[in-house]
């Protein structure tokens, strides 16, 4: 795919497949419309190192993207860019900061996509190398 994508070209696809590798495992995923989701798109792909946080996932980027919308509380699936890593997250259920079992980041981070297969094969890693590359 190009890489070279205007906004306007990027809002215009029907989605922006990705595939990420979390050690053994293989998962499926999109990215969304936001400034940082085509930043992260134009510089795929990337790796990382990732640690394991309660249920999430993260790994540090070698560069920061632009600043979207924040949030702390996500949805089981999201793939959020931390702004203050910088790093790439994915969440699929409680942090040590939750509260009734939401997904809540340490602090404010910027939806960029979601995993769209099963999440359940993400409960028995630990620390894996990711990696994140356009479909």
């Amino acid at each position: 795919m190009e890489r070279d994508l205007t906004m306007a070209e990027f809002k215009g696809r029907d989605k922006k497949s990705v595939r990420i590798l979390v050690g053994s495992q293989v998962l499926e995923g999109e990215l969304n419309f936001t400034a940082p989701a085509l930043a992260l798109w134009e510089r795929l792909p990337v790796s990382g190192q990732a640690s394991r946080w309660g249920d999430e996932l993260y790994f540090y980027l070698p560069w920061e993207l632009p600043i979207g919308e924040q949030q702390e509380v996500v949805e089981p699936g999201t793939l959020a860019y931390w702004p203050k890593g910088p790093a790439l997250c994915i969440f699929w259920g409680p942090t040590p900061v939750s509260r009734q079992g939401e997904c809540r980041a340490y602090s404010p981070v910027c939806p960029v996509g979601r995993v769209i297969s099963d999440l359940v094969v993400l409960a028995g890693i630990q620390d894996a190398l990711v990696c994140l590359e356009a479909l």
